[in-house]
């Protein structure tokens, strides 16, 4: 049974993500949102400290105790059932908890009017070597698109339909949900226990909004997280570390509705887009798990296939991190980010099959496919998507 919770930081937080900086003078960047894996590691942290388990042992492979616990977290090398399934920005009313999402690679906003790309086939003078399709604007006059929007939950419906965005019913601005803040900093000299000479630096602080007024109520912004694998050990409540600088976040039980995928539309339509929800981890780079060495045959869950018509992949981020357990940098990862949109047509397989393939690769995200890059990955929360029909069904 999944397990949804609300994170509010408590003050400011710095998810740099791996935008590192180190000499005297420079300026740290934040990462908005930060990777699944910084509420993964705060709740698994949370789990093992409210069990009593010692942090040094589990950390050189010994088995924990508590039976409910050992098969959630496993060890370190060998992870066990719990899977971060959702993780994004989230505005929370009185009573329920509503998801966020950047706004997706094939959505194009106006000031009046919001359109999406679609997949077209070049004139055979402009035709490369590659069989695939271009996401290309169709509109009636050139217009600039407005930037730093996101989907609140009736904008992720009206995204999955092909409808129409529309501000504010179904946009959210950046400036809605967080303020950046400026934060001078001093290195401090571990030898002499002081401030380190000429150190000085400046980095950017991310500030989560208070209140945010909206039609509905009166709502606070967070994080939103659904943990699978986990039951009766997730934490209900209380206070968690948030990221490498160990910031606090309240954590609370919350109820939410998540996006459903119309697997019945797209098993009869036999064509799908697909839309990643946390940053994509794979082997052939932004190219998703199960195409094949030609680009464009792609193998799903069940064994069903479908073919890889066009991608909308912004560009790519490096997503590295620091394993606590082996005491050491985690692989420096090319991901493809999450908004990133991918169009499937020709899906093939019994009607049965085709069901049951995509319900399970929405569900399980690309992890019903393979394990990749390894399960400590997956556990964190990369390769989350939804399923949805294709534009202009």
């Amino acid at each position: 049974m999944a397990e949804a919770r609300f994170m509010r930081p408590l003050g400011a937080i710095f998810p740099r993500g791996n935008r590192l900086f180190g000499g005297s003078g420079e300026h740290g960047e934040v990462l908005m949102p930060p990777w699944p894996s910084v509420a993964a590691g705060a709740v698994r942290s949370r789990m093992l400290s409210d069990a009593g388990a010692d942090f040094g042992a589990f950390s050189n492979g010994q088995a924990l105790e508590n039976p409910l616990l050992a098969a959630a977290l496993g060890t370190p090398r060998d992870p066990g059932q719990f899977r971060v399934s959702w993780f994004s920005l989230a505005r929370r009313f009185e009573d329920r908890v509503e998801p966020v999402l950047p706004l997706p690679a094939d959505a194009v906003v106006e000031d009046h009017s919001s359109t999406y790309l679609f997949p077209t086939a070049l004139p055979s003078s402009l035709r490369s070597s590659s069989d695939s399709r271009l996401p290309l604007l169709r509109q009636l006059k050139v217009a600039k698109p407005i930037g730093r929007l996101w989907l609140n939950e009736a904008g992720i419906a009206a995204w999955a339909e092909g409808k129409p965005l529309r501000r504010p019913d179904q946009l959210v601005t950046t400036s809605e949900l967080w303020r950046t803040e400026m934060r001078i900093g001093i290195a401090l000299d571990a030898r002499k226990r002081s401030a380190a000479d000429g150190a000085l630096y400046t980095s950017e602080a991310i500030v989560l909004n208070q209140l945010q007024h909206s039609d509905q109520a009166t709502a606070e912004i967070g994080f939103l997280v659904r943990i699978e694998g986990a039951d009766g050990v997730v934490p209900d409540q209380g206070i968690v570390r948030f990221g490498g600088d160990g910031r606090g976040a309240l954590v609370d039980r919350c109820t939410a509705r998540w996006p459903d995928a119309d697997i019945e539309r797209v098993a009869r339509k036999k064509r799908f887009r697909l839309l990643l929800t946390t940053p994509g981890l794979f082997e052939g780079g932004s190219r998703p798990t199960g195409v094949g060495d030609d680009g464009i045959s792609w193998v799903g869950p069940g064994g069903i296939s479908a073919r890889l018509v066009c991608t909308a992949v912004p560009r790519a981020q490096v997503v590295s991190g620091w394993d606590l357990a082996r005491r050491g940098p985690k692989s420096a990862l090319r991901a493809a980010p999450a908004g990133s949109v991918y169009w499937f047509d020709e899906v093939t397989g019994s009607p049965e099959a085709v069901r049951a393939g995509l319900s399970k690769l929405a569900r399980e995200g690309f992890a019903a496919i393979a394990d990749f890059p390894d399960r400590s990955r997956i556990a964190e929360g990369f390769n989350n998507l939804l399923i949805a029909p294709w534009v202009g069904d």
